[in-house]
């Protein structure tokens, strides 16, 4: 098939870029011709396989859903568009989608504004609803959520990634037909258990090949010498519970500062995001801001933590973050709300009874999860590492992106 991926974003840091560059290196394995249309200056950065990558021109104007910083664009809230605004941004990409034509599919990101992009190409189409145009811009907003339905109604098929984001967009623009639940994937070859030494000895040498940061003045860049401060942290083996995601208010991460001051243990806090002040003035004193990391930090920073805390406070589609975790094999605990709910229940399936309350946490409580992590970090260091293996066995059966690529395209050609 030839597959046009349109992403009106970046490919790098959030779920939907992770998705993203995920399905164009996947369906161009299977060996679909794929063009990602989205706003990445930079793919060189990123494996997409063999797909082929297109920037288009926007206009300058950028709607979003959290306002954030964007190379060459001005990010404007979605709900705050004229409605001049919003036609010619659909029209630009649009055009630009039809320029790369004849395709046997249109695959769009976001309700909106991929399902309105999508629709007035003219071409067979699905959309994925990620969660975030719905909760932070749609939601409460009448004119957004019958456009958005509009849209939907002429796809060939909508998915989500939770039973959670099923009712969610029902409970938005009402309710719809051929809407398909699938999970996102982790890549669970790139995302594995390794060895403590061999695990840092990677870590430091892709810190050491960062680009400069003088005074950290980038915040989408790494952290100034992270390669040194993670070798004087890690000199020594101890409890470690790791925290990767933004660092937004919504995403908890005070929760978790909160609960670390009754706990003997450090802790990584891997992000960027305008809560970073407020947060490091709240961290205890055993805790290291490395600003964002990549997958190539990642995946052997996670083998180094006995535990990866998911505190969001807001409704998640998923939890990217805890699958990536589980498939490196470092016990995930996340808040038990929305999508991160489904993940956890993935997760006791495969612990055994008397853990699979270590899975999760009761949201928004500071106690229960001081309480949780106590108990998992005071296990011994046998039954800590068979719930590793417990966690990586729930992530290759659930969430690898093969698998979710597959059935992706499945109702497209059943036609």
């Amino acid at each position: 098939m030839r597959i046009l991926l349109w992403h009106g974003y970046l490919l790098g840091g959030t779920g939907s870029n992770v998705y993203t560059r995920a399905l164009a290196r996947e369906w161009s394995k299977a060996g679909h011709d794929v063009v990602v249309i989205c706003q990445e200056p930079h793919p060189e950065r990123y494996d997409v396989g063999n797909a082929r990558i297109f920037r288009p021109n926007v206009g300058g104007l950028l709607p979003v859903f959290v306002l954030d910083r964007y190379e060459g664009l001005e990010a404007k809230l979605l709900q705050d568009f004229t409605h001049a605004e919003r036609d010619r941004y659909v029209a630009l990409n649009a055009t630009a989608l039809c320029a790369q034509s004849p395709a046997d599919l249109v695959f769009a990101n976001h309700v909106l504004l991929g399902g309105p992009v999508a629709v007035t190409t003219g071409l067979p189409f699905v959309v994925k609803a990620h969660g975030s145009e719905l909760e932070y811009s749609m939601r409460g907003n009448e004119d957004l959520a019958a456009w958005g339905r509009k849209s939907l109604l002429q796809a060939e098929a909508v998915y989500v990634g939770s039973k959670h984001i099923r009712e969610v967009l029902e409970d938005v623009v009402g309710h719809l037909e051929r809407v398909h639940e699938v999970p996102p994937g982790v890549d669970v070859e790139e995302f594995r258990p390794e060895e403590r030494r061999q695990a840092l000895a990677r870590l430091l040498a892709e810190a050491r090949a960062d680009p400069t940061n003088p005074g950290n003045a980038a915040d989408r860049l790494p952290d100034e010498n992270n390669a040194e401060r993670f070798e004087r942290f890690f000199a020594t083996d101890e409890p470690t519970i790791l925290y990767f995601g933004k660092l937004l208010y919504n995403k908890g991460v005070h929760v978790l500062l909160e609960a670390l001051g009754s706990l003997d243990a450090r802790t990584v806090i891997v992000g960027f995001g305008d809560y970073r002040g407020q947060l490091e003035r709240l961290a205890p004193r055993r805790t290291l801001f490395t600003g964002p990391l990549d997958h190539r930090h990642l995946v052997h920073l996670l083998p180094l933590a006995d535990v990866t805390v998911v505190p969001s406070i807001f409704p998640e589609a998923f939890g990217m973050v805890a699958a990536e975790a589980a498939a490196a094999g470092s016990p995930p605990l996340v808040a038990r709300h929305s999508g991160l709910a489904e993940v956890a229940a993935g997760l006791e399936e495969h612990y055994p009874a008397e853990q699979r309350h270590l899975a999760s946490f009761e949201t928004g409580n500071p106690h229960d999860l001081a309480a949780k992590l106590r108990e998992l970090l005071g296990l011994p260091a046998e039954v800590r590492a068979a719930l590793g293996v417990a966690a990586r066995r729930a992530a290759l059966e659930r969430w690898s992106w093969t698998s979710v690529a597959t059935r992706l395209l499945e109702p497209f050609q059943r036609g």
